[in-house]
């Protein structure tokens, strides 16, 4: 008989096995007593110096049980067993115990003292049988002591019970009944060797350990067939290489071992085995076909103790994969997701034991937890493996365990996959391997090799790249041996660590950077990322160096990858350039943060008035007879707080008055200079005159600031409020662009001129420092930092910005201008802005329809109409504007080049009204129906597009605030074209793709970084400009990263409808600020009404910031380091807390109180940690609980503590931290378990790596960050 098989073509979908009915119940006792009167004269036992036959075994057991019976020991009894390995004595103890009916508690007898007190006691022993076949009674006796000396053991009765390695620490004793024990025996006896079945002449081997549960399939091979059991010496067991021989010499027939053992022994000492039995780890498959010859069964089994030795088996022919087989009679397998249910065939999930062979813990709520009830399958007991398995029709397949699953560098990694691959190399006669730790923290992966005749080095690893994911692929170290368990499995534990040196010393290398690399890497040779080491090892690295090369950066080990050319790089790097600082930075002034506090409140007084002579507008229109508000009045509140002129009029006239004689210089954070220049700031910014993003608007405001602005310039981002801007005749600035002209470095507003001559092109997302020169027909490509002055008619392009060559101009000559366009575009701006108020008509009729008590109901209805028809009409117009729209280069002043635009702005307003609709499962479908292409299984965040130019591939994942296909501006022409992300490539978050480029199938772009003009599949790019990078990617589980089951897609749109909520109270604070301000009109007047707007504006601020707060703990409690899949509850809540924040706490709070106080406190109550006097401009801290900004600090505007990053969907969290004093510059980004020291400044529109450690007291510029050499 052999296991079941499978009828692949009517096999059932799911992956569940059934070995079929299980033999006829019965004890062990039942078999030994069979097999007596089979075979009374056959040899039983033999240890090389007492043989016994089958009589004279039954006859000594006899005497023995008789011996415990007249202590004591009866049925239900325990008795512990602790008799030198590979004597007669300790078999005939343990089928002494089993024959009076108890149960035997093996511990081998070389264990520590400790250890058999801590088994003995824990199982509760009555006696103890040692040494010389002593009994020593050590409890109380409990069993059943029957006077008939003949008295057997009954079938529910425990045959034994073994201990085995707990996650604790703790061993759990594992109890087995002779019906389970029987079943196992009967069920092989039908297995192996059917034509010609083991009987009298056979001799097994008895190697191992009695405490190890595979030594029962060894003595009852023996037992049931009437064969001869064979004990090795243990010395001979543990050299592993001498028991070969051996095996010759005792004529040894049948082996039942760990393949660890058996790759030791040459192959000629086993040609009189003709049965081989593998269980207890992997095999080899070259182990497997060397040893599987003609005349000899090979066997592959599988099972825990807990489910009573063996529950499934599989033959080894040498040919195809290693299988751990189909289950044995009796016995039931199923493999099931996280959830419990059973997965189709070909699938990798956990594999549940059911059927005759489970056998119980003494822990009762251990067995409880391990072995409950599987509903979906309706069995009663059921033992949850923790073994991932992939289910074929043919048997199963051992992928690894889950609870070797170790985490290394962000993702998981089965070591069970990896040592099947070690083992698969040829010239491997054994190979582990395990994740271990450097002195400096980084873990590595290391394939341990036990090298045979054959093996080579550099091709083992060209193996392994082709047979692994890049993250899974070790560090090969050789070894002589692998030490293993008393089980004879693999020891991981005892694996050599650190590595032998392999190689001489590097005399010419400084001797202070050799043990810097050798703590991050664990040895000093070979390329650092093929030796393991990774971008977070580089970063590690290089934080280390830095204390004593502090102008070291990331780039350079990339640059100069092994420890002689890095070492080399420093040594010839002069190190004093380095900018230092020995000032102490001082915190925010508290007389400065409490009179902001207290200027905030006419701040939101004024952005209230646009409300009210809205409101006014509203009560005119609904109330009967005369008008509430004069309409000379509404007219007059329009002109000023709505019209793009009375806004402009109004924000460059305060700016004017308050920062008249504002020079460029250094001015004291918190000092007059600085609270006049933040008001003025503010002030623009509750008018509203941001949104007036089209050219003419722009370019008018920033003259009425004061700057000089040429004719025929393009500006298409907001001037500086100083109105220290001088913009040249035909220059051109593209969209998102920081032209504020000053940042706050430490305690110091360092504020200057910026200049950007005559038909100059600054790209988009470009930051331009105070005092930044653009020379004429200069170019500055986007994303851009310029620090210093770009010459005339040169491209620069990077942070820092650098010269790449000669600047390249449209050959095209530059179009005429037409007033008539500039018209188009100055009424299509205030027109688009229309759109959420014509969308909101609607929702607010259904707030109108009934009493003011039904509002509560009507919200959330008026709060989906509102989001539909926003939707609906930006659908229709992006789609109207695609009509007709071309890659290429259009006139400025051109239907085209107006479509672009007027998209742009659209899909920017999108990103804002319909936030929830973002970074979600509605959002491919959403760009879908704007006209994007995009493919299966794309992950989509915050992402701005030109819809009709990008195509997305399938299995992509865009970050967020990606910009892809946005329009460039050059010599008055508009340039835009096709942009495509291939599949399952990545953008990452702040990520560019400019018209006409692409990321590559399988390619990354790294954060704030853009992707080059031309990229190969599979190759990565990091900063500005892209510079490839080596990658490895992630191999985890796409059950929750790529493929999904339909229970969490499911899962997944439920929490994400959730979305609307903080929508719904969004809307619910505007109804509830307009009722509030109609009673102030109502009771006191309009006057009465403007001059407490701000008031009820503070209130519902407050409010909508607690909500907020309120929302985040509940849906995430306190935030840990940790990572998590794509598909899991935890990214999804975040995902809706983070709607909470954009939705909810930033409109109605967080940009309100940029800088102040009062958003400090509320950054306190929703986890950060921050000190005091900080300067804080932003709110992008998305893991809040992660962020810890010491006293002092200063976070410009635009910068994200980016607390997590996706790689492979696979989200990765950890730490930022800023101590005291440290700056990060405008639109910096720090990416997690990063360190900024204490007063060191890292400069605008730089990065700072994952896990890199800034120094203190130094200054940092650049993307990836670099010793800024010149202060700005």
């Amino acid at each position: 008989m052999h296991p079941t098989t499978v009828d692949i073509e009517h096999a059932p979908a799911p992956a569940i096995l059934s070995g079929g009915p299980a033999a006829p119940a019965r004890t062990l006792i039942d078999i030994l007593d069979e097999t007596t009167r089979r075979h009374p004269d056959a040899a039983a036992l033999d240890d090389g110096r007492t043989r016994l036959d089958y009589t004279g075994l039954r006859e000594r057991v006899g005497r023995m049980a008789e011996e415990l019976r007249t202590a004591g020991v009866g049925r239900g009894d325990r008795v512990g067993i602790r008799v030198p390995s590979g004597t007669v004595d300790l078999y005939v103890a343990i089928l002494a115990t089993l024959t009076a009916g108890a149960a035997y508690v093996p511990v081998d007898a070389d264990d520590p003292e400790e250890r058999a007190e801590l088994v003995f006691g824990e199982a509760a022993v009555s006696a103890v049988i040692g040494e010389g076949a002593t009994v020593t009674v050590s409890g109380p006796l409990g069993g059943t002591l029957d006077p008939d000396a003949e008295a057997r053991p009954g079938l529910d009765d425990d045959a034994w019970i073994i201990f085995t390695s707990g996650s604790t620490g703790k061993p759990k004793g594992v109890a087995v009944s002779h019906r389970s024990a029987a079943a196992f025996v009967d069920a092989e006896a039908g297995l192996f060797l059917t034509g010609e079945p083991l009987g009298p002449g056979d001799r097994v081997l008895a190697g191992l350990s009695v405490a190890f549960d595979a030594s029962c399939e060894e003595m009852w091979l023996a037992w049931r067939y009437g064969a001869c059991l064979v004990p090795a010496p243990r010395a001979l067991v543990r050299t592993g290489m001498d028991l070969g021989p051996w095996l010759t010499e005792k004529g040894i027939t049948v082996v039942s071992t760990v393949p660890t053992l058996a790759a030791l022994w040459p192959v000629e000492t086993l040609d009189d085995v003709r049965l081989l039995i593998f269980g207890g780890e992997a095999c080899p498959p070259e182990l497997a076909e060397r040893l599987a010859v003609p005349g000899r069964e090979v066997w592959n089994t599988y099972g825990p103790t807990e489910a009573t030795v063996v529950a499934c088996a599989a033959p080894l022919t040498g040919e195809g994969p290693v299988r751990i087989g189909l289950p044995l009679a009796g016995w039931e397998l199923a493999v099931v997701d996280a959830g419990g249910d059973p997965l189709p065939m070909g699938e990798i999930g956990e594999l549940v034991i059911g059927g005759v062979g489970l056998a119980r813990y003494l822990d009762h709520a251990k067995d409880a937890e391990r072995y409950a009830p599987l509903v979906s399958l309706g069995w009663e007991r059921a033992y949850r493996s923790g073994d991932l398995v992939r289910a074929e029709p043919e048997g199963l397949l051992f992928v690894g365990r889950a609870d070797e699953q170790v985490k290394l560098g962000g993702r998981r990694v089965e070591l069970g996959e990896v040592d099947a691959a070690l083992q698969a190399l040829p010239g491997v006669t054994g190979a582990a391997a395990a994740v271990r730790t450097t002195g400096g923290g980084h873990q590595l992966l290391v394939g341990y090799v036990v090298p045979g005749e054959g093996f080579d080095q550099a091709d083992a690893r060209k193996r392994l790249l082709d047979a692994l994911p890049a993250a899974l692929v070790p560090r090969i170290a050789l070894v002589g041996e692998l030490p293993t368990r008393t089980s004879g499995k693999i020891d991981r534990d005892a694996l050599p660590w650190p590595l032998p040196r392999q190689a001489a010393e590097q005399p010419d290398v400084n001797p202070w950077i050799t043990e810097c690399w050798q703590n991050v890497l664990g040895g000093t040779e070979g390329d650092f990322f093929a030796e393991g080491g990774t971008s977070l090892a580089a970063a590690r690295l290089v934080s280390a160096l830095r204390a004593r090369h502090p102008s070291v950066t990331v780039g350079d080990v990339y640059e100069h990858p092994t420890l002689r050319r890095l070492a080399a790089h420093l040594t010839a790097r002069d190190s004093a350039e380095v900018a230092r600082t020995k000032r102490a930075v001082v915190p925010m002034p508290r007389r400065a943060a409490l009179l902001q506090t207290l200027l905030t409140v006419p701040l939101l007084t004024a952005g209230m008035l646009r409300w009210l002579v809205g409101l006014a507008v509203l009560t005119n229109l609904v109330t009967p007879g005369a008008p509430v508000v004069s309409w000379w009045w509404v007219l007059a509140g329009t002109v000023l707080f709505v019209s793009p002129a009375g806004r402009i009029a109004l924000a460059a006239g305060a700016a004017r008055l308050l920062l008249r004689n504002l020079r460029p210089g250094s001015y004291p954070r918190g000092g007059s200079t600085h609270l006049r220049l933040w008001f003025a700031e503010r002030f623009a910014e509750r008018l509203g005159v941001m949104e007036l993003s089209a050219a003419p608007f722009l370019t008018h405001y920033a003259r009425a600031l004061g700057a000089q602005v040429g004719v025929d310039a393009d500006l298409h981002s907001a001037p500086p409020i100083t109105g220290m801007l001088k913009l040249g005749r035909n220059a051109a600035v593209e969209p998102e662009v920081d032209l504020s002209g000053y940042w706050i470095d430490g305690d110091r507003v360092r504020i200057g001129e910026i200049k950007i001559g005559a038909s100059a092109t600054v790209g988009a997302r470009s930051t331009l420092f105070p005092g930044a020169r653009v020379g004429k027909n200069a170019q500055v490509a986007p994303g851009s930092a310029v620090a210093g002055a770009v010459p005339a008619g040169e491209r620069w392009a990077g942070a820092p910005a650098v010269r790449m060559g000669k600047a390249r101009h449209s050959s095209a000559g530059r179009p005429p201008r037409s007033p008539r366009w500039a018209a188009v575009y100055g009424l299509s701006a205030p027109l688009l802005s229309l759109v959420p108020i014509v969308a909101a008509l609607p929702a607010l009729a259904v707030l109108l329809d009934g009493s003011p008590a039904g509002l509560p109901y009507r919200v959330p209805v008026a709060t989906l109409v509102w989001m539909a028809c926003t939707a609906l009409l930006i659908l229709v117009l992006v789609r109207l504007l695609a009509i007709g729209l071309r890659p290429g280069s259009h006139p400025v002043h051109s239907r085209q080049a107006w479509q672009a635009w007027a998209t742009g702005r659209l899909m920017s307003m999108a990103r804002v009204w319909l936030f929830p609709l973002y970074a979600s499962m509605a959002t491919p479908v959403w760009l879908r129906a704007l006209g994007m292409r995009v493919g299966r299984d794309v992950e989509l965040s915050t992402v701005l597009a030109l819809p009709s130019m990008t195509s997305v591939g399938d299995g992509a994942f865009l970050a967020d605030d990606t910009m892809v296909a946005p329009y460039e501006l050059d010599a008055g022409r508009l340039r835009v074209g096709h942009v495509r992300i291939g599949k399952r490539a990545f953008l990452g978050n702040s990520g560019m793709t400019a018209p006409g480029r692409k990321v590559p199938k399988d390619g990354l772009v790294a954060v704030l970084s853009a992707a080059p003009k031309k990229a190969k599949a599979g190759s990565s790019y990091l900063g500005m400009p892209p510079v490839e990078l080596r990658r490895t990617a992630e191999d985890s589980d796409r059950s929750r990263t790529y493929e999904p089951p339909a229970r969490l897609r499911a899962a997944r749109a439920a929490v994400e409808l959730c979305r609307v909520v903080p929508a719904m109270f969004a809307v619910g604070l505007a109804v509830l600020v307009a009722l509030c301000l109609l009673w102030l009109t109502g009771s006191y007047g309009f006057a009465v009404a403007a001059l407490l707007g701000g008031v009820v504006l503070l209130g519902a601020g407050v409010l909508a910031a607690a909500v907020t707060t309120v929302a985040k703990w509940v849906l995430l409690g306190r935030i840990a380091v940790g990572d998590r899949p794509l598909w899991s509850s935890f990214v999804w809540r975040n995902e809706l807390a983070d709607n909470f924040v954009e939705v909810l706490a930033a409109p109605w709070f967080a940009r309100m109180w940029l800088g102040t106080a009062p958003l400090n406190l509320w950054l306190r109550s929703m986890g950060a940690r921050v000190g005091r006097g900080v300067w804080c401009e932003t709110y992008w801290l998305p893991e809040i609980d992660l962020v810890t900004l010491g006293d002092g600090v200063s976070v410009n505007r635009g910068c994200v503590l980016q607390t997590h990053l996706f790689h492979d969907r696979v989200m990765s969290i950890d730490t930022v931290v800023l101590r005291d004093g440290a700056t990060l510059g405008p639109h910096g980004v720090v990416l997690p378990a990063a360190t900024i020291g204490e007063n060191t400044t890292v400069g605008p529109a730089s990065l700072v790596m994952r896990g890199e450690s800034v120094p203190r007291g130094t200054r940092w510029f650049g993307n990836p960050i670099a010793a800024w050499h010149k202060r700005a």
